[in-house]
């Protein structure tokens, strides 16, 4: 059964869109807050996003647009009462696939979405387990083991991990972790990373052993 993530602010909308997906023989989750479904797009698998353009705490285009630089691929239906080209242009270049304007019929939506569906690639599984040696985290239990002993970690700190973990080998700079797990601007003069970070190493790197999380001076994180 195909998951949608649907991010929708207005309450009758949201219920049109959640009804009409269902009815199609779709799972359907549902963000009220913009800040709300980037979360959720960060720690579920979706094979559809469906989102308004326009949302009280945050921007769709950036949630669009933070999906695409940290590689995310889930096709996106952007819906927008804004009808002119410029911003149908905006809602594409941001990484959007498809952009549906508001009022619109539940039948197109539905049927946009469905072609959003078939043009994945066939054969690709989406993944739910991330692992690294000795690290797993399970992205539908909820849960991070190391040796086979289960951490705990907070939100948060499961989300800071997630992204690490996807992007292992690469320089992770700190205004690519904010953006993509706090889903807002980065300000330089927060210390919420290295605060994170440092709980994370706690919990992860073993002392006298090589790190999974290394700083790289000048440039940000190495997890790996």
């Amino acid at each position: 059964m195909p998951k949608i993530l649907t991010i929708e602010d207005d309450e009758l909308i949201a219920h049109d869109i959640v009804r009409t997906l269902t009815a199609g023989g779709f799972s359907v989750d549902l963000a009220r807050t913009g800040r709300e479904g980037m979360a959720k797009v960060m720690g579920g698998s979706y094979d559809v996003v469906t989102l308004d353009r326009m949302l009280p705490d945050l921007d769709g285009l950036t949630i669009v647009a933070t999906m695409r630089g940290v590689g995310m691929e889930t096709p996106v239906l952007v819906m927008s009462a804004m009808s002119d080209v410029d911003q149908r242009i905006k809602g594409l270049r941001a990484g959007g696939d498809d952009y549906l304007t508001k009022p619109f019929s539940p039948d197109e939506m539905f049927a946009r979405v469905e072609v959003l569906l078939r043009r994945r690639p066939r054969g690709t599984k989406t993944e739910t387990v991330l692992r690294k040696d000795s690290l797993e985290l399970d992205l539908v239990r909820r849960r991070v083991t190391y040796r086979e002993r289960e951490l705990d970690l907070q939100p948060t700190e499961f989300r800071v991990l997630e992204f690490m973990m996807r992007h292992a080998g690469q320089v992770l700079t700190r205004t690519m972790i904010f953006e993509a797990v706090w889903g807002c601007r980065f300000d330089p003069g927060t210390n919420l990373i290295d605060v994170h970070v440092g709980r994370l190493r706690k919990k992860v790197d073993v002392p006298g052993e090589r790190p999974m999380i290394r700083t790289i001076r000048g440039s940000g994180y190495l997890f790996g």
